[in-house]
């Protein structure tokens, strides 16, 4: 399944409560920020994070990066007064809205039926504030089916780590890489694909959580590059130095768009009627078929979202 939104290769969490922090993350390269107000903003600091980040996303300055912000989790005493403040405050400057540690569809049910009473009130139109959910712990990736088909508003599951190996026991402390003594394979694959396997079946993107390690751009262009294999969509970044290879990591390269677009033309030209009588659709030596043309799409979907160009289009084979 081609899934449509904007692309989310990276996504920068900016604490809520940083004007210094919010005013950087203007300048960065990030397809997608987020302003949170969870567990980056201390307790006491909560509610004055709140105005804050109302004024961050009316004064703008944004350009065309999706625009979020991550509430507190809905057994937390704050999470209420974060939907409501947030979006009467700056809703019609709000693309999406984050809500961590969801363990089941009930809590997204609440949130759509809250966004939706707001969008009313304010005069929004219908739908315009997404939803995007974290899959934080064993309760929710066992429950992720139910809740990837909760709502319309639904654009994104995102896998948290730090909670989800808390979650099950894993006895480690190091976030974004495997853990200490699993030497074979992949511990969080099962987790990933779980998670990307309920996205699609529901027209959604998933993104990866953080890789902690800052200073380590390397590491994180290994750890990167397994999720993006797997077709994930994109990862947090947590510093401005992970930016550019996030964004690297998760774009296809320029010849894999390159044939990817070419097998959509030369496809859509050998199934019209002018090219329907050469016989067999082929791309130089290769054979493709329906099912080429459903992988092609997704190469080329990524690369139009990430801004690329086709260097080398194809062209009709030239009649003798």
């Amino acid at each position: 399944m081609v899934v449509p939104q904007r692309s989310r290769r990276s996504c920068l969490a900016v604490p809520g409560s940083s004007t210094k922090m919010i005013d950087k993350a203007r300048g960065l390269a990030t397809d997608q920020f987020f302003l949170d107000l969870e567990d980056a903003v201390a307790p006491l600091a909560k509610e004055q994070a709140r105005e804050t980040v109302v004024a961050a996303l009316n004064e703008g300055g944004w350009g065309d990066r999706i625009r979020t912000v991550r509430i507190n989790d809905l057994e937390s005493r704050w999470a209420y007064r974060d939907v409501v403040d947030v979006l009467e405050g700056a809703g019609g400057s709000l693309d999406t809205v984050m809500l961590p540690k969801v363990t089941g569809a009930d809590q997204v049910h609440w949130l759509d039926l809250t966004v939706t009473q707001i969008e009313r009130a304010l005069g929004l139109p219908a739908g315009s504030i997404g939803i995007e959910v974290q899959i934080e712990d064993a309760r929710g990736l066992t429950a992720v089916d139910s809740i990837a088909a909760a709502s319309d508003r639904l654009e994104a599951l995102i896998f948290g780590p730090a909670d989800f190996m808390a979650s099950i026991n894993m006895p480690s402390l190091v976030v974004g890489e495997q853990p200490p003594g699993y030497d074979v394979g992949d511990a969080y694959h099962h987790v990933l694909m779980r998670l990307l396997t309920a996205a699609r079946a529901n027209g959604l993107q998933a993104v990866d959580g953080p890789y902690l390690q800052i200073r380590d751009v390397e590491g994180l262009r290994r750890v990167a590059g397994r999720t993006a294999a797997l077709g994930l969509d994109g990862k947090w970044v947590l510093h401005p130095d992970q930016v550019d290879a996030v964004n690297e990591v998760f774009s296809p390269r320029q010849r894999d768009y390159d044939r990817a677009e070419n097998i959509l033309d030369a496809y859509a030209w050998y199934t019209s009627e002018a090219g329907g009588k050469r016989g067999a659709a082929m791309l130089g030596d290769e054979m493709i078929d329906e099912a080429s043309r459903k992988m092609a799409l997704v190469v080329a979907a990524k690369g139009r979202a990430a801004g690329l160009t086709r260097q080398d289009p194809w062209r009709p084979p030239v009649e003798r």
